[in-house]
């Protein structure tokens, strides 16, 4: 006994010691893809903030109290908000605008996703977080109020695509800021009339290099950018404590909020405009939360609390230092970071710097992909191309069409613009945008998700929704100055989403408008009234109940269907993940001799759905483990339609049934007991048998729907899917018909097939065009 206790012992020590050499690994990779662009903004905050009417003199308060405002929105927002705070309020792991919206749709039924099921509600990873949604007191009113007015919950969507394109425009604009601020450092080491015409030139090449670097993925970036980011926040302390100690020791007198009131005593209007330039200091913070699924919240915390934040800090003191003794600058160069950068290490911090800001501009990268994911998943962005890049880590993606089209956009601003000025103000509009809006979410979660205090939700937006409407004020005020690109792009793609989803759903509530009733399909009788030909007809549909109107359709012009029919939807929920085990949802529809099945596969916005072989297989796996486990009463009544069995993969549910064919040598049909149904000799056929447990009990009419679908599997499967073109119907008003008719129907001819259609064979798949009028 006590030696099994001295393993079990070393076995959880093993455990903790991995656990934490894991956590190790993934901040070290989260300083090459969240914090890059966090850790270059010293590189323009100050060089932004003094850019217009404000005044560098001789009593140091501009520029102490500058300081005491990077130090202080530093420590409450990144600091306080966002590591001890926001990123608690992961969903299951993901972070982001959308896992936020996430989190509120599963504790109220706020979610607009159409074909939701309260069987959706008993999923594991549901309400995994062990806390029940609000159900007393204010908390309680708050969620029933949302729940019952559907003018709330377009709010709160808008709200959600809101922060989701602003980050779209964030990542345009935070690779041209970081990259142009970086080559800005020329202009101490080489002729001013040299430097006019290369600056350009070089940041676009820059760019360009960057955003060719996106297919080799997070991982690969990530360790191949850590070293960078660690020699860059190395090189940014290091000359921040020695410029304290060599110019000013006394500059840490700053920090005291004191300072924030003499600025802004002394600056008034001009020092309020100036804000904007000193909220640059936390653009990146987003991605902590942002790029959560790609590594842990524990990384992520010890990765800015213990490198990040110390050497920011030290970064931001050690140029307030430099300058407090400095009031006139040398070749009209005006405030930045490189002027307290000691002459002889310019050029080594120039090149460490270009390649900090490569790195950067990676944070704001992947979050973009991300949360396109998380919206294609959703129904709130066109089909795009999700490359993997990883096989171990399921939320590192590559989307190609994003990547070149930031790049375009980038490369559009940089040379538009061309310096830092406007550049920032137009960034720091998007980031605080998206700052506002996570607060906002967050307050919701506060209340509905956590179930605390409305008191707590209260002080929560109060102390940080103040700060950072602050700085938007501050930012918006300068719209005319660069400003106006964040909302243009926001409002591009905000109309891109909102149009699909617009879109999206007509086309859904079409389908349950124009369902076939279930005693026509009854009536047909158990040939259908057609031709009942060998092997299994899959029909895709949307709909979570009833049958599409594209079956009948289809029998209308072509009277002839297969011996089994699979009516299955591939339906997303509002969650990062469905566990294998709670993958398929299998009914009946209609009497046992109908032989018409329904399968609903549900899939989380971070799942990857599987290659057309092996999701066949599951397919056909769980209608064969859902007729073997059905009850006899059950098989022999079909009224209830609706009630359906949860069934799990074949590899997640070892007691269950699965299929061994001539193309699946692996599995060992003596282990188990087994149905084998040998084809007859007349013409090649594919051999196919379910292997199921040996403590099976099935009875006779089981075992004969059970050969007839091997009957039916081995003749082959033909997937049906439908093509439908969506007009909008005689009536509608003039803006219906322009976002249908136009907006939805340019998106659906320019995006691609959905994921589950590009994964069937396409030799046996045949489109059912149809006509939808909304």
């Amino acid at each position: 006994m006590e030696l099994e206790d001295l393993n079990c012992s070393n076995s959880r020590h093993h455990l903790k010691k991995e656990s934490w050499r894991n956590v190790l690994i993934l901040a070290y990779q989260s300083l090459g893809v969240v914090y890059g662009e966090l850790s270059t903004s010293p590189l323009y905050v100050y060089k932004s903030t003094f850019a217009d009417a404000i005044q560098h003199s001789e009593t140091n308060e501009e520029i102490y109290g500058v300081l005491s405002f990077v130090f202080w929105t530093l420590t409450l927002i990144p600091l306080l908000k966002y590591v001890f705070i926001v990123l608690r309020a992961d969903d299951n792991g993901e972070g982001g605008t959308f896992a936020l919206y996430s989190l509120l749709c599963r504790h109220a039924r706020v979610s607009n996703l159409p074909n939701g099921q309260l069987a959706d509600e008993e999923l594991y990873e549901y309400k995994r977080d062990g806390n029940r949604s609000a159900n007393k007191g204010l908390g309680l009113s708050l969620r029933l109020t949302m729940e019952k007015h559907k003018v709330l919950q377009k709010i709160l969507l808008i709200l959600a695509l809101l922060g989701t394109s602003m980050v779209i425009g964030d990542g345009v604009l935070s690779p041209a800021i970081s990259v142009f601020s970086a080559v800005s450092g020329l202009e101490l080491l080489v002729p001013k009339e040299d430097y006019q015409y290369m600056k350009v030139p070089v940041a676009c090449v820059i760019l360009v290099f960057l955003f060719s670097l996106q297919h080799f993925g997070t991982r690969r970036i990530g360790f191949l950018f850590a070293p960078i980011v660690i020699t860059w926040l190395f090189c940014i302390s290091s000359i921040g404590l020695y410029n304290i100690l060599r110019w000013n020791p006394y500059v840490c007198k700053a920090l005291s909020p004191y300072y924030m009131y003499k600025f802004l005593k002394k600056t008034r209007r001009h020092g309020w405009m100036s804000l904007g330039g000193i909220l640059l200091c936390i653009t990146g913070s987003e991605a902590m939360y942002a790029d959560l699924g790609h590594f842990t919240q524990l990384s992520i915390k010890v990765a800015f609390t213990f490198f990040i934040y110390p050497s920011l800090i030290l970064a931001y003191m050690g140029q307030a230092a430099y300058l407090s003794r400095h009031h006139y600058i040398e070749n009209d160069y005006s405030i930045g970071f490189y002027v307290s950068v000691p002459a002889q290490l310019r050029w080594p911090v120039l090149a460490i710097a270009i390649l900090a800001a490569v790195v950067g501009s990676q944070a704001i990268i992947t979050g973009t992909f991300s949360i396109i994911k998380q919206c294609c998943a959703l129904g709130c962005f066109p089909n795009v191309k999700i490359v993997h890049t990883s096989s171990k880590m399921f939320g590192q993606i590559y989307i190609p069409e994003i990547n070149w089209t930031l790049m375009l956009l980038c490369l559009a601003v940089t040379i538009g613009f061309r310096d830092t000025k406007h550049i920032s103000n137009a960034a720091g509009l998007a980031v605080i945008t998206v700052m506002l809006v996570t607060t906002c979410l967050m307050s919701l979660v506060i209340i509905l998700c956590w179930n605390r205090s409305v008191f707590l939700a209260v002080g929560f937006i109060l102390v940080f929704g103040s700060i950072e409407l602050l700085y938007f004020s501050s930012s918006l005020i300068r719209f005319l100055e660069g400003a106006w690109v964040p909302i243009a792009l926001s409002f591009i793609f905000l109309s891109i989403m909102y149009i699909w989803h617009y879109g999206t759903l007509k086309k859904y509530e079409f389908d349950v408008q124009n369902k076939v009733p279930i005693n026509w399909f009854l009536s047909l009788g158990s040939n259908l009234g057609i031709v009942r030909v060998r092997g299994i007809g899959l029909i895709h549909t949307e709909l979570v109940s009833g049958i599409p109107a594209i079956f009948s359709h289809f029998v209308t012009h072509l009277p002839a269907f297969h011996q089994v029919l699979i009516l299955f939807c591939i339906k997303y929920v509002p969650m990062p993940h469905v566990r294998p085990v709670e993958r398929f949802l299998v009914g009946r529809i209609g009497p046992r001799e109908y032989r018409v099945y329904r399968c609903i596969a549900r899939y989380g916005y971070r799942d990857t759905l599987s290659d057309d072989i092996e999701f066949e297989r599951d397919l056909v796996c769980s209608i064969a483990e859902f007729i073997r486990s059905e009850d006899a009463e059950e098989r022999a009544s079909f009224e209830d339609e609706e009630k359906m069995a949860v069934i799990g993969t074949p590899s997640a549910n070892q007691s269950g049934m699965c299929i061994w064919d001539e193309e699946n040598r692996d599995l060992n049909p003596s282990t188990s007991e087994s149905w084998e149904i040998i084809s007859p000799p007349a013409g090649p056929r594919k051999r196919v048998r379910f292997l199921m447990p040996e403590s099976s009990n099935i009875d006779v009419q089981a075992q004969t729907e059970l050969i007839e679908l091997t009957k039916a599997r081995e003749s082959g499967l033909a997937f049906i899917l439908g093509h439908s073109y969506v007009k909008a119907k005689l009536g509608s008003s003039f803006f219906k018909k322009f976002v249908i008719n136009v907006g939805y129907d340019f998106l659906r001819r320019n995006s691609r097939m959905p994921s589950y259609a590009l994964s069937f064979p396409q030799a046996s798949t045949l489109e059912v065009g149809m006509v939808y009028h909304v």
